[in-house]
C-alpha cells in the first residue's frame, strides 16, 4: 500500500514538474510578456483548469486556413492596385504618409484621394439614413453587422432590404454567429432574413460538427453597410435597439450612444473589399462587383475605381484582427499618438490599454500634447468596466483629462481625432481583445473639414460629461480598488 502511494506521489510529481515545463515551452513564444506570465500563473496555480482554458482560447490567431485565405486576398488586391498609382502626393502632417505606407503594407488597401464623409450621432437617425440609402440601390447592398437584430428599431432597415430583393437587387448579409447568438430575437432574425429573400451567412461561426470551429471567443466585430459601391456606413454602430434589448440593460434604462460616417469616393470600394473578403472568407464565393471586377480586368476597372471621386478628403480603410501576421489597428493607434504635435482626443467604450499605449499617451502629455480621453461614467461589462478603472490614477497623474460621459447612455462610439487635420474612426476599441481578438476596420482621414466635423461631436461629449479629477479618484474606498485590480489582472488573459 505504501508502495503504491509512493509511486502516485512520484507520477503526481513528475506530471506536475512536465506540465510546468511544457507550459513554460509553449505558453511565452510570440506572446505579450504580461499576456504569457498571466497564462503562465493560470496554469501553475490551477493546472487543470489552467490547461484547459488555455487549449479553448490560448491561441488569439484564426485557423491556420482562414489565415492563409486572408494572405491570398491581400496579395490579390495588392497586385491588382499595384498598376494604378496612389492618387495623393505626400501631405501634410508628413509623419503621416510613414503610417499610410505601413497600413497599405498590413491590410493591402491603400490611401485614396476624392472621397467625402460626414458624421451621423443620432441613432434613429441613423437607422433611417440607412434605410432609405438601401432604397436607393440597384445592382446590390451588402449588410455586415456585428450585432443584427430584427426588432421595432431596425424593423426600417428590414424592410428596405425587403423592398430591395422585391426590386431584384441582390443583398447579401453578414452577421456574427456568438455575439447574435446571444441576444434576444436570434431567431427571429434569422427567420426575417429568410423569409425577404436575402442571402445571409453567420460570420465565425461556431459548429463543430461541420467542421467549423476556432477558438470561441474570437469575433468578427465590423460594421459595414456598402449599397452599389457609391456610398459606404462605417463605425461603430451595431443593427439592434439602442438598449441592445437585453433585460439587464431595460431595467437599468441603458441606451447606447454611437458614432457614424458615411462616406462616398474611392473608400468605398476599400469598405467593400473588407466585406468581400469576409464573404469568401464564410461562404467561398466571389461577388460581382466593381471591387472583384477591378481584379479580374485590372487595366480598365482599376481606373475607374480612382476616377469615381470628387471630395476633398484622403481617406484609407484599414481591416484588423486575428486573421492578420500583427496587430495592424494597435500599430496604427500608437503612431498617430506619437505623431500628434497640438493635440489628441480619444473616445473609447473600453480602455483597457496594454504597455505601449499607457507610454504613447503619457508620453504625448509629457512632450506638451494635451490628451482628452472621453469614457462612460457607467459600465455594461463589470470585468472591463473595472479594468478600465484601473488606468484612470495613472493617467490623471500623469495630466490626461478624462471626461464622463454621463448616464443611462453607454458611449460606444469608437473614435479619435489628431491635432487639425488627421482622425480616425471605425468598430475598434481601444483593449487587447479588439487588437488581437476581434476582427475590426478603421477609417483614417486625412482633412480637416472631417476633423472640425469630429471635433464638434467632442465638443457635445464635453459639454455633457463630467471630468473626473484626481483627488476625487482617490476617495474612492477599497473594495471598487480592490475590483478594479482584479479585473486589470484578467485582462492580460489574451
Amino acid at each position: 500500500m505504501d508502495t503504491t502511494v509512493s509511486w502516485v506521489l512520484i507520477g503526481t510529481i513528475a506530471l506536475d514538474l512536465v506540465i510546468r515545463v511544457t507550459a513554460i515551452i509553449v505558453v511565452p513564444p510570440n506572446r505579450r510578456p504580461t499576456s504569457g506570465m498571466a497564462w503562465l500563473m493560470a496554469i501553475f496555480f490551477i493546472p487543470v483548469l489552467g490547461i484547459i482554458v488555455f487549449l479553448l482560447i490560448g491561441s488569439p490567431k484564426l485557423p491556420r486556413k482562414r489565415r492563409e485565405t486572408q494572405r491570398e486576398i491581400n496579395q490579390v488586391i495588392e497586385q491588382t492596385l499595384a498598376a494604378h498609382p496612389e492618387p495623393t502626393a505626400p501631405g501634410e502632417p508628413h509623419w503621416l504618409d510613414s503610417l499610410i505606407t505601413m497600413n497599405t503594407r498590413l491590410g493591402a488597401l491603400p490611401l485614396t484621394g476624392g472621397n467625402e464623409a460626414e458624421l451621423i450621432g443620432d441613432y434613429d437617425e441613423t437607422i433611417a439614413r440607412m434605410a432609405a440609402e438601401i432604397d436607393t440601390a440597384t445592382t446590390y447592398v451588402h449588410v455586415q453587422f456585428y450585432i443584427l437584430v430584427f426588432d421595432r428599431a431596425t424593423t426600417p432597415v428590414f424592410d428596405a432590404m425587403a423592398r430591395a430583393v422585391a426590386r431584384r437587387v441582390r443583398v447579401n448579409v453578414l452577421m456574427d454567429h456568438w455575439a447574435c447568438s446571444r441576444k434576444p430575437f436570434y431567431r427571429e432574425t434569422q427567420a426575417k432574413l429568410t423569409d425577404i429573400g436575402v442571402e445571409w451567412h453567420l460570420m465565425l461561426p461556431l459548429k463543430p460538427l461541420e467542421g467549423k470551429f476556432q477558438r470561441p471567443d474570437l469575433r468578427n466585430h465590423r460594421k459595414i453597410l456598402v449599397v452599389d459601391g457609391t456610398v459606404a456606413y462605417l463605425g461603430s454602430f451595431n443593427l439592434t435597439h439602442r438598449s441592445y434589448n437585453l433585460p439587464k440593460n431595460l431595467k437599468r434604462g441603458l441606451q447606447w450612444q454611437e458614432l457614424v460616417a458615411r462616406v462616398t469616393g474611392p473608400a468605398v470600394y476599400a469598405a467593400d473589399a473588407v466585406f468581400l473578403s469576409d464573404w469568401y472568407s464564410e461562404t467561398g464565393e466571389v461577388l460581382d462587383t466593381p471591387m472583384i471586377r477591378a481584379i479580374e480586368e485590372p487595366t480598365s476597372a482599376g481606373s475607374a475605381i480612382q476616377a469615381i471621386g470628387s471630395g476633398t478628403l484622403e481617406a484609407q480603410v484599414l481591416p484588423s484582427g486575428p486573421g492578420f501576421e500583427y496587430e495592424n489597428n494597435l500599430r496604427l493607434f500608437l503612431g498617430m499618438i506619437h505623431g500628434a504635435q497640438q493635440r489628441i482626443v480619444i473616445t473609447s467604450p473600453y480602455f483597457v490599454p496594454d504597455e505601449s499605449i499607457m507610454y504613447a499617451v503619457t508620453s504625448a502629455v509629457a512632450r506638451g500634447v494635451p490628451v482628452d480621453l472621453f469614457v462612460s461614467e457607467i459600465g455594461d461589462q463589470a470585468m472591463v468596466y473595472h479594468a478600465q478603472r484601473s488606468y484612470y490614477e495613472q493617467l490623471l497623474r500623469h495630466g490626461v483629462r478624462i471626461f464622463l460621459y454621463p448616464e443611462p447612455y453607454i458611449l460606444h462610439a469608437k473614435h479619435f481625432s489628431i491635432d487639425d487635420d488627421v482622425a480616425l474612426i471605425g468598430s475598434s476599441n481601444m483593449d487587447m481583445r479588439s487588437f488581437e481578438l476581434n476582427m475590426e476596420v478603421s477609417l483614417l482621414v486625412r482633412g480637416e473639414s472631417f476633423v472640425r466635423q469630429m471635433r464638434e461631436v467632442e465638443d457635445e461629449y464635453r459639454a455633457i460629461s463630467r471630468e473626473l479629477t484626481l483627488d476625487e479618484w482617490q476617495q474612492q474606498g477599497l473594495w471598487p480598488r480592490i475590483l478594479d485590480n482584479l479585473a486589470r489582472l484578467t485582462s492580460a488573459l489574451q
